[in-house]
This record gives structure tokens, sequence and C-alpha cells, in this order.
């Protein structure tokens, strides 16, 4: 666990875990998210766990697409939100709404930054991390 200096509150320790670069593995390290979340009994309701899952398969899904190596999810409870985080070794900046209109694919980024409360990315060793947060309740960024 973890103490937050600002109000003494202790928070769960984050987890962090790494993910095999194929695509059968985005639908369990997704359920592995919301069982992190779930055993940490935070205040998410099942809407906003719905939300995570959907934003967490989306990047998972990506660095599986354009890293093509295995890459590190970590979450965290900041104490008002989840937080999920890919660091994976593709130098290239995640690009939302960068798809073709006819295309099927390339607008998981649009649907993470409509889901979330925020979003973002930072360079991070040789590679990236995507990170997004969702509020307890859905709908509240």
């Amino acid at each position: 666990m973890l103490t937050s200096p600002i109000d003494a509150v202790t928070l769960p320790a984050p987890q962090t875990w790494e993910v095999e670069p194929e695509l059968a593995a985005v639908p369990s390290t997704r359920r592995l998210i919301i069982e992190v979340a779930r055993g940490w009994r935070v205040p998410l309701s099942d809407e906003a766990l719905r939300d995570v899952e959907l934003c967490a398969g989306e990047v998972l899904a990506n660095a599986v697409e354009h890293a093509g190596a295995r890459f590190r999810v970590t979450a965290w409870w900041t104490g008002e939100r989840i937080r999920v985080e890919v660091a994976d070794s593709s130098l290239r900046p995640p690009q939302p709404g960068a798809a073709a209109d006819l295309l099927t694919g390339g607008r998981g980024l649009v649907l993470v930054a409509g889901l979330a409360r925020s979003w973002g990315w930072s360079p991070e060793g040789a590679g990236k991390a995507v990170w997004f947060e969702i509020d307890t309740l859905p709908g509240s960024a």
C-alpha cells in the first residue's frame, strides 16, 4: 500500500506486468486489469469498469499492432480514478482519428478520448507510454 502525502490516505500499490505482443493476449489482459481494480475495492461503477475495459482493449491492441514486441502494463488507483498505462518499444506517437473513412480500424484512440477522463502519451526509454484515466463514475470528465 502507498500513502498519499496530501491526505494520508492509503492507496493500493500499482500493479505492473509484461504482456506478449499477441492479439490473443488482449482479452485476458483487459480482464486482469478489471480483476485488479475489483481487488482494490475502489468505488468504480460497473459502467466505469466497462469504460476501463474498452479503453484498455484499445491501447493494448495498439501496442500489439504498432510495437510488435513485449510491452508493460501498469494499473493504479490515484485515490480518485484508475489509471492504466501501456509502455511499448515503438517510437511512433499515437494518432487519434488518423484512419481513412472506409477503414474498419484506426479509431480506437477517439473512443479512448471520448470515454476517459484524460489520456495522453509520453516518450519512455526507447519507446513510449500511452495512458488513460477513468473516473469513479462514467461521464464525469
